[in-house]
């Protein structure tokens, strides 16, 4: 794993109410015991900015990518896509986890592409912790508007370049999701109405 997360971690900056998991049982017994699904099944993830896939209440399986869209179709998919199961949604993307190489890809059904965004789980963890943090915690303060956007920024930037670093796909061009979902935090959208970051924006 790229990333060192542990469940205390996620627990302890967003409390466990806020983490969501996924069973082994809803993956296919072949992915089942792969890092991937071992690291969404104990840690898990913080929710609010990406939501993990439910499992189907009759089978409680995760749905696979064949299931949502015809990915055999698409320009430069995986022969073996429509079999990686469905573990998330973000933005206007299904996540999937290839348990060959345990990366998560971005599967668009309207565009009908399927596009590497992380090398492993834990890079998906990270980033969705270290944004949804910043959507948390972040506030405009005393500084005026112009100067809280800029500080926005900087932080989305760090964000951006200290990932990079790591694991170069969740933000390698401007249209990877996360790309987006950081141009829609830096413009102010995306803050819960409770956070300070909202209150301060809209009172």
């Amino acid at each position: 794993m790229l990333f060192d997360i542990t469940r205390g971690e996620l627990a302890g900056i967003f409390g466990e109410d806020r983490l969501a998991t996924l069973p082994p049982a809803a993956f296919p017994p072949s992915v089942a015991d792969t890092e991937g699904a071992r690291l969404l099944g104990t840690v898990g993830v913080p929710t609010g900015t990406l939501w993990l896939r439910e499992p189907d209440e009759d089978s409680g399986r995760l749905a696979l990518v064949r299931d949502v869209a015809d990915a055999a179709s698409f320009e430069d998919a995986s022969k073996d896509a429509g079999d990686w199961p469905v573990i998330g949604w973000l933005l206007n993307a299904h996540l999937a986890l290839d348990p060959g190489s345990g990366k998560v890809y971005a599967v668009d059904a309207d565009e009908e592409t399927v596009r590497e965004l992380h090398t492993d789980v834990s890079s998906l963890v990270r980033v969705t912790l270290r944004l949804q943090r910043l959507l948390d915690e972040f506030t405009f303060g005393d500084d005026d508007e112009e100067a809280g956007f800029e500080r926005l920024e900087r932080e989305i930037e760090r964000i951006r370049r200290e990932t990079s670093g790591v694991d170069p796909l969740p933000f390698r061009d401007d249209e990877t999701v996360w790309s987006v979902v950081g141009e829609e935090i830096a413009a102010g959208q995306r803050f819960r109405g409770d956070s300070p970051g909202a209150r301060s924006l809209y009172g």
